[in-house]
């Protein structure tokens, strides 16, 4: 509030000034929470009820249209039905040709230089399915420590598979034989450890090495003619080495 003061200048006169006192304590502010008004139905209720009421009213013409003409009505399911179980064949023809140009690319060991890495993976599982093994699982990634594949094999056993797509000229060197040997069995669990490569291994002692710990090599060769025929190499059912 406003209070007066007097005081008196250097010349003797006498003046009188009004002053503002400043408030103490803290200010109030004000609230910036917004109120939400209304409170009524929500918007998507009223449709809702109008999806209702149209589907009562649409009802009540197919109970009219059936008892007024039922001979009609019969025809008319018939057609309806013969009509889903035309589009049904058709639809299951057309995913059985695309299973089969599918199947006839996946022997080809030429579609795997074009495939990135994550596609040469799923292209190897399906090279795993159609050989009889099974709970083929793709599970490569950022933190799949070397398994980028898992399956069982037709006898039961647990086979990790580690994939490398990489250029024909670019070989598999033995740091990443070591690499997979160090988390096959230790970490995965594997009975079956199997590097998979649409290139080749380098000569030396990564081959060495992957004899020793039964760690299975499958190169372009090898690859191309297991996914051309349909059967595994026998090394990648029995003991470790390169095909």
């Amino acid at each position: 509030m406003p209070f007066v003061r007097s005081h008196t200048r250097k010349n003797g006169a006498r003046v009188r000034a009004h002053y503002r006192r400043r408030r103490s304590g803290r200010v109030r502010r004000r609230s910036t929470v917004r109120r939400v008004s209304g409170g009524g139905r929500p918007a998507n209720g009223w449709f809702l009820a109008l999806v209702a009421v149209v589907g009562f009213v649409l009802l009540g013409m197919v109970v009219d249209l059936v008892r007024r003409h039922p001979y009609w009505s019969g025809f008319l399911v018939t057609l309806i039905v013969a009509g889903a179980i035309t589009v049904g064949l058709l639809v299951s023809q057309q995913r059985a040709r695309e299973r089969a140009d599918q199947a006839h690319r996946d022997r080809l060991i030429a579609v795997t230089d074009g495939m990135s890495g994550p596609e040469f993976e799923q292209w190897f599982a399906r090279i795993l399915v159609a050989s009889g093994f099974w709970n083929v699982r793709v599970c490569g990634g950022s933190g799949d420590r070397g398994a980028d594949v898992l399956a069982r094999a037709p006898d039961g056993r647990h086979v990790v598979v580690q994939c490398k797509r990489q250029s024909i000229s670019n070989r598999v060197g033995s740091a990443a034989i070591q690499r997979f040997a160090g988390t096959c069995r230790d970490i995965h669990g594997g009975e079956v450890c199997m590097l998979v490569t649409n290139s080749f291994f380098t000569a030396g002692d990564g081959i060495r090495m992957a004899q020793q710990l039964n760690i299975t090599l499958v190169d372009r060769e090898a690859l191309e003619m297991w996914a051309w025929t349909g059967k595994p190499p026998l090394v990648a059912l029995g003991a470790g080495g390169m095909r």
